[in-house]
């Protein structure tokens, strides 16, 4: 194990979620939010959650990080730096200016869709996905379909927060589901 790697239980959890700042009752009565930009404009904070996310994924050859817009763009290019991998952006519609992979998928009311380069991926290079948050899984599950569509071979799934109760790492059976932050209501 390397030294970057044995410093994952060093990581102090309950420091890192300190630095959450929860506001109720946003966006709507009854929620919940966990609000991530407090630790983010932490330099320690940010620094300690970045380095950990990577340290569980530095003994695996990743060719390539997926960051989901808007805020795997965060975390994203952090984790690809650390991890000596390259940066993929998945957009919202029409964002992209080269010939695109899409996927729609359904959300609660409604429906959004998602788009890459064709490019982006060449078939059997090991991505890791990555965003800020793992709810219900839906985005992350339309993400893990334009991977596919590309010939990709999905390494993990990180995510710096988890909602456990709402049971979204249920839809990876046999994928790594990495979240360092977990949030049980």
């Amino acid at each position: 194990m390397t030294e970057q790697a044995g410093n994952l239980e060093a990581v102090n959890v309950a420091a890192l979620k300190a630095l959450v700042r929860t506001v109720p009752d946003f966006p709507k009565p009854g929620i919940l939010f966990y609000d991530i930009t407090t630790l983010l404009k932490d330099r320690t904070g940010f620094a300690k959650l970045i380095d950990a996310m990577a340290a569980h994924y530095l003994e695996r050859k990743i060719d390539l990080v997926l960051g989901i817009e808007a805020r795997g763009f965060i975390f994203g290019p952090a984790l690809a730096y650390r991890l000596t991998a390259g940066f993929v952006p998945v957009r919202k519609p029409r964002k992209l200016p080269g010939p695109v992979a899409r996927v729609t998928y359904d959300l609660e009311y409604g429906s959004d869709t998602l788009e890459m380069h064709l490019d982006a991926i060449q078939p059997g290079q090991r991505v890791l996905l990555v965003d800020d948050l793992l709810a219900t899984g839906g985005t992350m599950e339309a993400t893990l379909k334009l991977v596919h569509q590309l010939g990709g071979e999905v390494i993990g799934l990180s995510f710096a927060v988890e909602l456990d109760f709402l049971k979204g790492r249920e839809r990876f059976p046999g994928l790594d589901v990495y979240s360092l932050l977990h949030y049980d209501e």
